[in-house]
Formats: C-alpha cells, structure tokens, sequence
C-alpha cells in the first residue's frame, strides 16, 4: 500500500525498542555506551554490529533521524552532521584529493567557493568554474581528475536552475559524480536520484528546523554511482563497491574531523521532519503570490523568482521539482545600495536577518552581506547586484508581507 511521506516519516520503526515504549524518540545525551562483553565492544568498533560506541562516531537519537530520511528517499545511507557547510565539506574531503578538481558555477554561494578555492585549494584541489546551464562547456572542464561536478539546484540569489539529468550523463562518462546542494527545495519534493543526483546534500538548518532553532546537515548516498573510475575512490570501491563514498565518509573523514550532528539536533530536526512539506508548500505558495504582488509596484525595478510563469528557468525546473518551487525570491530596487538600505531599516515585519526558510520572513542584502568579503569585480563576475533584496519567505500571510514592503518603500 502506497502511503504518504507524513505517514511514511512519522512512523519509521527505532533500530531498538525503546525501553519505556516512548512515542518520540528520545534524546540520548550521552557520549558513551557500555557493553555486556568485549566481543560485543569490539564488533561495535569495529561497524560490524550496529552498536553504538561513542557519539562522535555514531548516537541513537542521530541515527533515528538519519533512518528516517533514508526510509523515505530509499537511498542506500544517511550521514547527519553538524552544518550544512560540514556536510559540504565533509563531501568534498570525501572526494578529493591532490591534483583533482571540482567543476562548479560562478553562482555557487560565496562560503561554498571560498570552501574549495581557499580551504581546498592550498591542499592541491582545484576550483574550476562553467555555466552550468551549458552542458557541452561543462563536459569541456572535465576530465579524468574531476573529482565531482557540484551544483546548487536553485543558485542563491542569482536563482539559476540546470538541467540535472544532462549533468549527471556528463559526470558518467567522465567518472565524476553529479554533488548537488538541494536546501533550496526539500527532499519531499523531487527526485533526486532519479534525476541521476549520485550525492544529495542539504542544510537541515533551514526547511527541516523550521523555527530556525538549531544548525544541521545531510548527506544522503544514492549508491547508484559507480566509484571504479573514481580520481579519488577507484581503489576504495574495489573492496567496498557502492559503498566507497559513505565508508570513507563515515569510516574516514566524519569521525576523523569531527562531523557530529548533537542529539539535541536530531531530536529537533526529526520533529520537524513530520511537518515539512506542509510548511514548506504553505511557504512556497506565499512566496510566489508576494512575487506577483511585488511586480505590480512601481517602486521594483525587477522580480526574480522561478515559480512565476514567464521566469527563464520556469519550465525547467517545474519539470524537475514540481509546481512549488521554494522560499526564496529576490526584487530590485532602482537606487543600488542606498535604496536597498533605506527600505530595509523601515521594515517593521520582516526581520533583517540572514539564514533561510524559517516560519518568520527574512530579508537581506546579500552584495554587502553573504557575499560581503569579494570585489566589485567579483561581484559583477556572480552576477550578485547591488540593487537586489533577498527575501525568504516564511508562514505570514503574503498581503501582510507585501503591505510592510510598501510602508518601508514609502516611508524610504
């Protein structure tokens, strides 16, 4: 029998019955765990049994949560870990070695580039930039050494989608998995791995907590890449097979460098699990009327949001996820940074704030912000505006959101 996600993810069985029959999973503050004999400590150390050991390496509360998502995507593992940048990075450190190289856009966000050019890079890994809209110049910036092509599926802000199935076939005939950063549409409501996505990867922080309450991440393995002709994991995968990338993540570089989401974190987020798409399509469906109404005031000079019909990207990424298409918008203001500054100080409703898809709407000036560390030069080079707000759009009423924009343009 078929059954919904909020019935599939509600009602995913713990690995253990709990002692006192809890509803909830509870929180299992503590760091180590005792056993009856030391063959049962040593099969647990040794990931032979399941067991938990230590909660740097693996928790109850952490892995109820990961099962959780994993039952409802299908998907082969599930790593949670303490950041949406920590599961970027613990990615990264995943596949890359000296001498390899990502092929990403000159959208990524500001921290991810930083990420591979700056922290990465000195390491001997290689930052190479393509539009991603393009798939014949992306299959001319890999090669033999790419270590994978990563993506955001909606870039933040510039909100450019690419084709995820064309990208994947590029990274099959080079060897180099298709890594795409999904926060910007939540895994409830497209297909990644059938889009041939081979490592999903999302900040929990934003859809799943909700109430913006705490920091997280994930990374889901697919298990339908093939690591033999990997830069990085062809050794690997001879002894592990689909399995490379997660046991060198989890047997190597997550409890090495500590990637640990905290069981507090877990609780919360598995909480928020059984309300995300209900959020969610309610935040989706208010940012694309608050779109609409933005484009009929003559104080915006444009609007930037791919749930609207006549957007660029529309059709494709409504083919690829569907007719909710996220959170997030941008509009811009005539005026550049002056303008921009003068209407945000006068909101008296949204709150100027970073972060996104909390339940209160957010607004931001990424240009002296997020991506407040580059040039102008480099600004201009990721096509981030000086004239562009952000805003993302949380579970207010979009006539309440629309009519604190106009008091604040009035007033500025």
């Amino acid at each position: 029998m078929s059954q919904s996600y909020e019935t599939v993810v509600t009602h995913v069985e713990y690995e253990s019955p709990d002692a006192h029959g809890a509803l909830t999973m509870p929180i299992y503050q503590n760091v180590a765990f005792e056993f009856n004999d030391a063959e049962r400590m040593h099969l647990a150390f040794a990931g032979k049994s399941g067991g938990h050991a230590y909660s740097r390496i693996t928790n109850p509360t952490v892995s109820n949560f990961e099962r959780r998502i994993k039952t409802v995507k299908k998907a082969m593992s599930v790593t949670a870990v303490n950041t949406g940048m920590s599961a970027i990075a613990g990615t990264l450190l995943s596949l890359c070695k000296a001498g390899g190289n990502v092929v990403t856009s000159k959208h990524l966000f500001g921290n991810t580039i930083s990420l591979i050019r700056d922290t990465l890079g000195p390491f001997g890994v290689e930052l190479r930039l393509a539009n991603l809209t393009k798939p014949d110049e992306v299959e001319a910036s890999v090669d033999s050494k790419t270590c994978a092509i990563f993506l955001e599926i909606i870039t933040n802000p510039q909100l450019e989608v690419a084709d995820l199935k064309a990208l994947s076939e590029v990274g099959k005939r080079h060897g180099a998995p298709l890594v795409a950063d999904t926060t910007v549409i939540p895994f409830t409501e497209f297909d990644a791995k059938g889009l041939g996505v081979a490592i999903e990867i999302f900040s929990s922080t934003k859809y799943i907590s909700g109430g913006g309450t705490s920091l997280g991440g994930v990374i889901i393995d697919y298990g339908q890449f093939g690591w033999k002709g990997h830069y990085r994991l062809a050794e690997k995968a001879s002894s592990a097979g689909a399995f490379a990338f997660t046991a060198t993540l989890r047997g190597h570089v997550a409890r090495n460098v500590g990637l640990v989401m905290t069981p507090q974190v877990a609780y919360m987020h598995s909480l928020g699990l059984e309300t995300l798409r209900i959020r969610f399509r309610h935040q989706s469906a208010t940012a694309k009327r608050l779109a609409e109404l933005l484009r009929g005031e003559d104080f915006v000079r444009r609007v930037n949001y791919t749930g609207l019909e006549d957007n660029a990207y529309h059709t494709l990424a409504t083919r690829q996820f569907g007719e909710a298409q996220g959170a997030v918008l941008t509009f811009d203001l005539a005026g550049g940074r002056e303008a921009c500054f003068g209407l945000l100080n006068r909101l008296k409703l949204i709150k100027r704030a970073t972060n996104l898809f909390e339940n209160k709407t957010l607004a931001i000036h990424p240009a002296s912000t997020i991506f407040g560390t580059f040039t102008p030069e480099e600004l201009a080079e990721m096509d981030v505006s000086e004239e562009t707000i952000r805003i993302s759009v949380g579970l207010e009423d979009a006539a309440d959101l629309i009519e604190d924009i106009r008091q604040a343009a009035k007033e500025a």
